[in-house]
């Protein structure tokens, strides 16, 4: 398998990334680059620039990065990141931070490519429970 497409969790909850975090990782495949970004640096509730942007650099293999954040400011920072640092083969998706994170991990462990992957994140949005 060629390198696959990295995922980056951005949390206002260290615990709620990692979590997330080990659920996709065993759904999906230990190939796959999953880096969260989670709470601020300081351990509090919040987003911290810094570990977006280095969970980006992280998780780029040389396929790309999908980057799911939960909501709210967690969204504005990885945004703000990203026009600080554009670079057009990292994608933040707006999708269900749990869906999103699941669909998007398994599309890059059987190959999907970046566009593939953002997708199936999107795609998540539609996807009925019951």
């Amino acid at each position: 398998m060629d390198e696959p497409v990295g995922i980056v969790l951005v949390s206002h909850s260290a615990e709620l990334a990692a979590g997330l975090a080990d659920l996709v990782r065993q759904i999906g495949s230990s190939e796959v680059p999953v880096l969260v970004a989670g709470g601020t640096d300081d351990g509090r509730i919040g987003t911290s620039y810094a570990r977006v942007q280095q969970a980006i650099a992280d998780a780029n293999r040389g396929a790309g990065v999908v980057v799911l954040p939960d909501l709210g400011s967690s969204v504005l920072t990885t945004r703000t990141v990203l026009e600080d640092h554009p670079d057009p083969a990292v994608v933040v998706v707006d999708a269900p931070f749990v869906e999103g994170a699941v669909a998007a991990v398994v599309t890059a462990s059987v190959g999907g490519d970046l566009a593939a992957v953002v997708a199936a994140a999107e795609e998540a949005r539609d996807v009925r429970k019951f």
